[in-house]
């Protein structure tokens, strides 16, 4: 059956541009070693993502009165995102990505234009009152939301991506009333099974904490003690590491809000985003559920199943 899932958070036009290197040597001018162009933002990525695997997804965002907006509307007309949820604002947002020949990369989001926006409560709720699940991004302008969303009985899920602070201000709200929470391992303070147990102890509605490991690939651990690891693969090799923490949490979504195996969506997670970050454009490159699939035969990644609570 196809689960319904609501997408509420930024859609920015973002411009890839491949360096040399870190830090940046000053020129007055420079060629860049390639450059791609695509509509991501976390929550604009992730409903493609999701789109793409085939659920149905409603996007809620804000997209500017601007030549970025026409570009942005228009791509999601043609992938079939665009609805009632995507309401106008003066200007859109968007940012710029510097990538090194290993992937890494640097980001310069642009979010100012839409963090000033109140997104209307009552156009949430006649989204959200038929979903299956809620995936509300950490963006500023999603913050007034979240109370409301906990309030539906309907299960909440946020990647807070950066995390340094077990009882960090800015994401509270959210951490507060997501039964599903992500995060990077870039800034823990924990060694990241430590921080999934923490996790636990802390927001009592919280069931499943993922980690992504950048290259270690990622853990998931479960209310009831279970700590998943999927080592990382790169089936075409590392070109852009941008978005590889939504693609890694809209799959793993994907697969859980479908069949409830936190295994089996770890699986699928690390597959895709690995397979992502092989594309100079991560965010214009997505598979179906069933080229996922087919990938998943041919690249496995080592799965190991302990438990944090021992």
């Amino acid at each position: 059956m196809t689960r319904k899932i609501v997408v509420v958070g930024a859609a920015s036009f973002y411009m890839s541009v491949g360096i040399e290197e870190f830090p940046v040597r000053y020129v007055s001018t420079s060629s860049p070693r390639w450059l791609a162009s695509g509509v991501s933002g976390a929550a604009g990525h992730i409903a493609r993502i999701l789109k793409a695997l085939g659920d149905d997804v409603s996007l809620c965002t804000v997209v500017g009165r601007d030549l970025i907006g026409a570009g942005i509307t228009a791509e999601f007309d043609r992938e079939g995102l665009l609805g009632p949820g995507v309401i106008e604002g003066s200007e859109s947002s968007a940012g710029v990505t510097l990538v090194t020949p290993d992937g890494r990369r640097m980001g310069f989001p642009h979010l100012t234009p839409v963090n000033q926006v109140r997104y209307p409560l009552e156009l949430f709720e006649s989204m959200a009152c038929s979903a299956d699940l809620l995936v509300l991004t950490n963006a500023k302008f999603v913050r007034d939301l979240v109370g409301p969303a906990a309030l539906l009985g309907i299960p909440i899920a946020v990647d807070v991506h950066l995390m340094a602070d077990l009882t960090d201000e800015y994401n509270h709200p959210w951490l507060e009333a997501a039964q599903i929470v992500f995060c990077s391992h870039e800034r823990l303070p924990d060694p990241p099974e430590l921080w999934v147990s923490k996790m636990f102890d802390h927001y009592p509605r919280c069931q499943l904490v993922g980690v992504g490991l950048g290259g270690q690939g990622a853990i998931l651990g479960t209310r009831d003690g279970l700590l998943i690891r999927a080592e990382a693969i790169t089936p075409q090799g590392v070109v852009n590491t941008s978005g590889a923490g939504d693609a890694l949490f809209a799959t793993f979504l994907h697969v859980w809000s479908s069949t409830s195996d936190p295994i089996r969506a770890l699986h699928a997670a690390v597959v895709h985003a690995g397979w992502k970050i092989g594309h100079r454009a991560p965010v214009t490159a997505s598979l179906t559920c069933e080229e996922l699939s087919v990938l998943k035969i041919s690249h496995s990644p080592r799965i190991i199943v302990e438990r944090w609570d021992v």
